[in-house]
């Protein structure tokens, strides 16, 4: 069913962003910290926490340093553009959600 593919793929997407979303927030309380005390705060493995860090760290948005993980100083606009673009989707999925009642 490609529907279900789609939507699947698309909650996928939604579960990857929460995990870097909450380990952004954990990485900002608790900085500097390293894998494994952010990988007991969150309760997650340290392999996904490990791959997380990395990606944000693409992204500018962790500084590794000797300590551990810190948020760079993008970290507010981050969370602004990712607020105002969940406002956009969340907009969307109600015009669809009307669309499909149509129906």
């Amino acid at each position: 069913m490609v529907s279900e593919s789609m939507i699947d793929k698309l909650i996928d997407e939604l579960e990857f962003l929460h995990r870097h979303i909450i380990m952004l927030k954990a990485t900002k309380e608790n900085q500097p910290i390293g894998i494994i005390r952010l990988s007991e705060i969150l309760d997650m493995p340290r392999h996904k926490v490990r791959y997380s860090l990395r990606m944000l760290e693409q992204e500018g948005l962790i500084i590794p340093t000797t300590e551990g993980a810190t948020v760079s100083d993008r970290y507010d606009e981050y969370m602004q553009e990712i607020s105002d673009d969940l406002e956009d989707i969340v907009a969307m999925v109600n015009k669809l959600k009307s669309e499909l009642d149509k129906a």
